[in-house]
């Protein structure tokens, strides 16, 4: 999502700030076709970064499940996790007038920020981090919210969350909602899309599932619901994993064995935004069985793409989905067989749910998502606001 706020500040020439990536040595590839006017990137001198990230270019697919290991290794008698390190000294030497932390890490330091927790997810589902990332979470997460001359969320749901989990002040908890990554990506032609079809050998017709396969995504909820339907419907419905496979991947997959339905499931891996693109344009519908989730990316993406989706009951899903998707209990095998029967199977549902989703999903866009967000670094930053920021500033949320 970093991608579709900085193609948006990019984007304002309205005004005479200028705006920083900072980056860690030489890892800018996945940000620098998004950056133009005002924005430029800002390496970071530290020698640590550059080396960590060529180490782990060096580890290859090694990489994922050793770092995964490390961070999952048992913690020893009276260890401690260290907290945020301090600034390397990069922004203060260029001079920033506020930090924006997007990413749940950051450093410690004097100049003003803004930090962007996401979600508290391992204080709602602890089964699924180690003691160590438990408690590295609560320990960055507090430090890093109560260093913040603000703490920023994408829905009213985690704002109240972060209230009550971590006790910041309500007023130091602002709403600032993301829009569709999707945005930002370029828009395939019909013969790239059929051409993407063939690369990964997709049938006709597919339910879509965009997620890395972390264990709350909850990949085999959509396996065992896949199952239900041939077995007691008969109904064949294939299946489309797209997104980063983590350590947890091998269970989903060993799932899918056991349940017989491997021949159906198809696994494109990470893929670029052109594919992706692509496979929202192939997709019959996108369902999303997640348990956990400070706003859906793949929703918004589904509705942008004019795809019918299905998606969980959980956190903030219900207002982010109002009444342009289904709802499930993500642990109801029988209600999430039941949604994709009615995707699969119920035109006129589908094309009431992708005319609800437009609507629903075009009261966002990263221009809007970036002028807020410039009016909250004016304001800490002690700049004087236009009339069109202290609107921004004292709307409700959208969401």
């Amino acid at each position: 999502m970093v991608i579709g706020l900085v193609g948006g500040l990019s984007a304002l020439i309205d005004g005479d700030e200028t705006y920083k990536v900072l980056v860690r040595g030489d890892a800018s590839d996945w940000i620098a076709p998004y950056i133009a006017g005002r924005a430029s990137l800002l390496p970071t001198s530290s020698a640590v970064a550059t080396w960590r990230r060529r180490a782990k270019r060096a580890a290859g697919p090694f990489a994922t499940g050793l770092g995964e290991a490390w961070r999952r290794r048992p913690m020893l008698p009276g260890e401690h996790v260290p907290g945020p390190p301090p600034s390397d000294g990069t922004i203060e030497r260029a001079g920033v007038d506020v930090v924006h932390f997007t990413f749940q890490k950051g450093f410690r330091t004097d100049v003003p920020s803004i930090y962007h927790p996401h979600d508290l997810q391992h204080m709602h589902l602890p089964e699924f981090f180690s003691a160590r990332e438990r408690s590295m979470r609560d320990r960055w997460y507090r430090e890093l919210a109560m260093q913040a001359a603000l703490v920023v969320v994408t829905s009213t749901w985690v704002r109240d969350d972060v209230v009550r989990m971590l006790g910041i002040p309500k007023e130091r908890v602002q709403v600032v909602p993301w829009a569709p990554i999707l945005h930002a990506y370029p828009v395939p032609t019909a013969e790239e899309v059929d051409a993407v079809r063939v690369r990964f050998g997709l049938p006709d017709r597919f339910v879509f599932y965009p997620a890395q396969t972390w264990p709350h995504k909850n990949h085999a909820a959509l396996l065992e619901a896949v199952e239900f339907l041939g077995r007691r419907e008969r109904l064949q419905v294939p299946l489309v994993f797209s997104g980063r496979q983590t350590s947890h991947a091998q269970a989903i997959r060993r799932r899918a064995r056991r349940l017989g339905i491997t021949e159906l499931v198809h696994w494109t891996g990470f893929v670029r935004p052109l594919e992706l693109q692509a496979l929202y344009r192939l997709a019959h519908a996108v369902v999303i069985p997640t348990r956990f989730e400070a706003a859906s990316g793949p929703l918004w993406e589904a509705f942008l793409a004019g795809v019918p989706a299905a998606c969980s009951n959980v956190t903030s899903l219900p207002a982010q989905a109002g009444d342009a998707a289904i709802l499930f209990d993500p642990d109801d095998i029988d209600g999430i067989a039941l949604a994709i029967q009615r995707l699969w199977m119920d035109a006129r549902l589908r094309d009431q749910l992708v005319r609800r989703g437009r609507a629903n999903v075009n009261r966002f866009s990263w221009d809007h998502t970036a002028r807020l967000f410039r009016a909250h670094y004016r304001r800490i930053a002690g700049r004087s606001l236009a009339g069109d920021d202290v609107a921004l500033l004292a709307a409700p949320p959208l969401l």
